[in-house]
């Protein structure tokens, strides 16, 4: 099971950056970071079989293209928003992970907006036919 894989490193690597973090602190968010990018690296067989599913689903349903692409930015932005603030947040810039939470979210809304819209329109549509 990859998870048990995933929990055995992140369970190693927090306690090597609490040892390592009493006399290097530098060091041990280095090895944070590592950690994070390896448990990364692990899950990115995991998130071409998402694509896959998702282009399945957008070939099945019909979907324009477009509102696929944007949907699956929509998702990457939120999970590297929420990576990068918890790095920053690991880091001990509080500050600046607040402050790419935001960025993600606002930029999530702007790309977000035209699905908004067409399904408004879809909704009004279907109310005026009524």
């Amino acid at each position: 099971m990859d998870i048990l894989r995933i929990a055995g490193i992140a369970l190693l690597s927090v306690v090597a950056v609490l040892i390592v973090k009493q006399h290097r602190s530098e060091i041990a968010m280095m090895i944070g970071i590592s950690a994070s990018v390896v448990i990364l690296l692990l899950v990115i067989q995991q998130i071409a079989g998402i694509l896959d599913a998702f282009a399945d689903i957008a070939e099945n349903t019909g979907l324009e293209s477009a509102l696929y692409g944007s949907i699956l930015r929509i998702i990457g932005i939120g999970y590297i928003t929420e990576f990068t603030a918890n790095i920053c947040d690991d880091a001990g810039a509080k500050s600046i992970a607040d402050k790419v939470l935001l960025a993600g979210k606002v930029i999530i809304l702007v790309l977000a907006l035209p699905i908004l819209l067409g399904l408004i329109e879809i909704v009004s549509s279907i109310i005026n036919l009524a």
